[in-house]
């Protein structure tokens, strides 16, 4: 009875460590292919799984993404230049199946691979034109790694080149056209600073010039409204002498026609005797002459008439 029951307890002490062997935990990062007796069974997701100790066998694949360095290599480019290529391939696993019954090793492969495809995009491009179109690069052999490793059950995410470089001799010669691009776009902007400079002192010599020219004609015209003020003036007061004269002989008519009215002679006498008068010229004349009268009238006083001396009758002193 005792022999039994430690056989029994033998047996269910085998058969709980056989079950703990049988116990599989998968990571939500993993995928794990279940082989019973070498042979593909089934593939588990995350979680717990038990399987049969000695019969099955479950291999743990990682999809996370996943980083290959391709390596530095030579790659002749279309003008026959040498230059190192280096690259990055970012994966991941896709199909797990595939992964690990259609490829050996997917890393190794898929690094030999990228070379390949590098010195074979590379090499229909020239120097500049691979360090100008980088990303054309980039995307080329993404594309045709993708296609080349569908059966791998491997998705390509993404390639980045990190670097393409020439040879030293060729590098120097590279840098020496591009200090000599910067000094001549150097040289542009100074020459386009100048030229501004340039524009800017003309337009405000111009600006000067235009308000030198407009202040003269703004003089010259003042000047000429001045002379034109002036000469207004003067052909007014011509024009009010005028009026006098004019006023004057109406008077000199109006007192020819009341006092010498068809005595030509007599107005003629008082004409001399005016140009005298002004001149300081004495004259005698006789009382009985019109002469005083219209003297009298025209100065607006009384004229004392001369007596008549012995042996004279009136005459010139």
């Amino acid at each position: 009875m005792a022999l039994m029951e430690i056989c029994l307890l033998f047996a269910g002490a085998a058969l709980f460590v056989l079950v703990l062997m049988g116990v599989r935990i998968v990571r939500p990062v993993e995928r794990g292919v279940v082989e019973r007796f070498g042979k593909y069974s089934r593939t588990a997701e995350a979680g717990i799984h038990i399987i049969i100790p000695f019969v099955d066998n479950m291999i743990m694949v990682n999809t996370t993404e996943r980083m290959i360095d391709v390596g530095s290599q030579n790659v002749i480019t279309r003008d026959k230049l040498n230059a190192v290529v280096d690259a990055v391939i970012y994966y991941r696993i896709k199909n797990v199946e595939n992964s690990l019954y259609q490829v050996n090793d997917v890393k190794s492969q898929l690094t030999t691979l990228a070379q390949t495809t590098l010195r074979a995009v590379i090499g229909q491009m020239s120097l500049t034109e691979a360090n100008e179109n980088r990303a054309v690069i980039n995307s080329k052999i993404e594309e045709i790694l993708d296609k080349e490793t569908a059966n791998y059950g491997v998705d390509v995410l993404r390639v980045e080149l990190q670097r393409i470089e020439p040879p030293q001799d060729v590098q120097d010669a590279m840098n020496k056209v591009v200090k000599a691009e910067q000094e001549k776009i150097a040289a542009q902007d100074l020459a386009t600073a100048a030229e501004t400079r340039a524009d800017g002192e003309k337009r405000a010599f111009i600006k000067v010039a235009e308000g030198k020219r407009q202040s003269e004609i703004l003089e010259a015209e003042g000047r000429g409204q001045a002379i034109e003020r002036l000469a207004k003036a003067e052909a007014i007061k011509i024009e009010a002498l005028a009026a006098a004269e004019a006023n004057r002989v109406r008077v000199v008519n109006e007192a020819i026609q009341k006092h010498f009215r068809n005595e030509a002679q007599t107005y003629k006498a008082l004409e001399t005797f005016r140009d005298s008068f002004e001149n300081g010229t004495k004259y005698v004349i006789d009382s009985k002459s019109n002469l005083v009268n219209v003297m009298s009238d025209m100065a607006g006083a009384n004229v004392v008439p001369l007596k008549p001396q012995k042996g004279r009758k009136g005459g010139e002193e």
